[in-house]
Formats: C-alpha cells, structure tokens, sequence
C-alpha cells in the first residue's frame, strides 16, 4: 500500500500553463539573508540573499532536512486505489531528486553580477523545467540583458561544471528510490539538462544505478521539451510501459504538464515558495518525497 501525507488537495482541472539545502547556508562569494525576509533554515522558507558590493538580489531555495510530519492538517491519504494500476515510476532530477536549484541560482546570479540586474522568484519559475536556451531567452527578456542565449548558458557553464559535482540529495530521495527499486518497479530520470551536465550532478551518487533508464533533454528522441511530453513518452518506451503505467515525481509546472500531456499519473512536489495553484492538475501534491510512504 502507498500512503501520502497531502501537503495540499488538488483537484482534478486542466493545468494552467505558465530544496534541500544546508540550513542557513550563504552563497558563495558572501550572499547573506536580506533583513526581514524569511529565514532561510526554516523547513519551507524563501532566504532572499544579496550578494554583497552587487546591487542584484537573488535567493536561496530551501528544503530543508528534517522530520517531515504532516503540515497539512489532512492526515494521511490512502493511494491503495490507485497502486495497482502503477507500474513504472519517472522521475525528475532537478529539485526532485538532487538539490540542484540553489546551485543554478547562484550560478545565474554570478552572470549577472556585472549588469546589476535583479534575479527573483517571479523569473526563475517560469524558467524551471524548460529547455535550456529557452529558459534562457526568458531570462534575458525578463532582464534586457545584453546577451544572446547561447552566450549566457556558455557564461554560466563553468559555475555549473564547479557546482553540480557538490549537490546534495533531496529529503527523502534515496529512501524512496531505494524502497521502490527493492520492489522490482522499473524506474527512470526525465531530466531536461544534457547529458553531460547530468554526469556532473550523478558523479557522487552511486544510488543512480537503481534507475533502469535515463532520458535527458539533449538526447536525440526528445525533440520537444517539456511541457511537451516527448521526455516522458520516451522514458516510459526506454521501460517498455504505457505512460498511462506511470507514476510521475515533478517539481515545475512545465514538467507537471508534461507529464499529464503524456497520459501519466503525477505527483506534484512545488517548490514552497511556489503558486500552488498552477499544481492543481496534478493528480496529488505534496511537499517533499519525504512525505510518499510506502
């Protein structure tokens, strides 16, 4: 039996279209928590951070560790109706998974430290789960930035390559997997970062070898990017399921779409400082991995 503790309800309407970190930790380069924001060791905080001499503010994605409980007040929710029709589970990496957010954060904040600009939650949501030079375009609009998209993803590659191999896995990532790996269920990432990048992000993470396939947005087959569901429709070939077979963990709303475009079921994981509402497609949501019992 599977069991989730429901962070909120979801109805069941069309979609709209649109971490865990070391409690407290700064970025690099001396970011500190701006006076009066959240704090950001606090289980499902926004930690705004400036970085100091810049005149930019960014912020910290956290997802703390530490006992899950229910914070929903709605108890437990049986998913014994719906597990027998589940038989391959897809992942998504980024934020669902890995804590990889902050370290893209502070990366994309590091380019644009020489224009001054500011970098908030407004941007950086609709540019999760998107194809890379897409999610740059949206950036450099949002910003007027002087730069093509193809010149800041190559600005800002050199960070990345130094951050990703110092992630960290999400509350509750390995024990799910792990649980769901021991009961024979074929599992799979449907990332859309390229490969390479996900070589970086896996190097220390041995539990990754649990996963029978890998799908990554640079990859041939995926010719559209989610919220297309081209990713998903290959992981589950790669399985030798029916999407309608598989269950789906994702964190942005492009890849919630996605998903359900594809014919899965999902399960939401928004970010806490996230609109719950443009979740409400997704068949559950909850706020951490932590919070899927099996």
């Amino acid at each position: 039996m599977w069991n989730v503790r429901v962070a909120q309800p979801a109805k069941a309407v069309h979609p709209t279209s649109s971490t865990r970190a070391h409690e407290g930790k700064r970025l690099a380069g001396g970011a500190e928590p701006i006076s009066g924001e959240p704090n950001p060791g606090c289980r499902g905080a926004q930690g705004v951070a400036r970085s100091a001499g810049t005149g930019y503010v960014g912020f910290m994605e956290t997802r703390a560790a530490g006992p899950s409980g229910d914070r929903s007040g709605n108890g437990r929710w049986s998913w014994s109706d719906v597990a027998g029709d589940v038989e391959a589970v897809i992942f998504d990496m980024d934020g669902v998974l890995l804590d990889t957010e902050k370290l893209y954060t502070e990366a994309t904040l590091r380019v644009l430290e020489p224009y001054g600009k500011q970098f908030d939650w407004s941007i950086k949501s609709r540019m999760m789960g998107r194809a890379p030079l897409v999610s740059a375009q949206v950036l450099i609009e949002a910003l007027d930035l002087p730069l093509t998209p193809e010149e800041f993803l190559e600005a800002k590659r050199p960070w990345l390559e130094r951050l990703f191999p110092t992630c960290e896995p999400m509350a509750g990532a390995v024990e799910l997997v792990e649980r769901l790996s021991a009961r024979g269920l074929p599992l799979a990432v449907a990332t859309s970062s390229e490969r390479t990048y996900f070589e970086r992000k896996t190097q220390n993470h041995p539990w990754f070898a649990r996963f029978h396939a890998v799908i990554c947005g640079s990859d041939p087959e995926v010719e559209r990017h989610k919220p297309a569901p081209d990713i998903f429709l290959a992981a589950a070939r790669r399985l030798g399921m029916k999407p309608e077979a598989c269950l789906v963990f994702e964190d942005s709303v492009a890849g919630v779409e996605g998903a359900l475009a594809a014919g899965a079921k999902v399960v939401a994981i928004p970010a806490p400082q996230a609109d719950r509402a443009l979740f409400r497609g997704a068949h559950w949501v909850v706020e951490s991995l932590r919070d899927v019992v099996l």
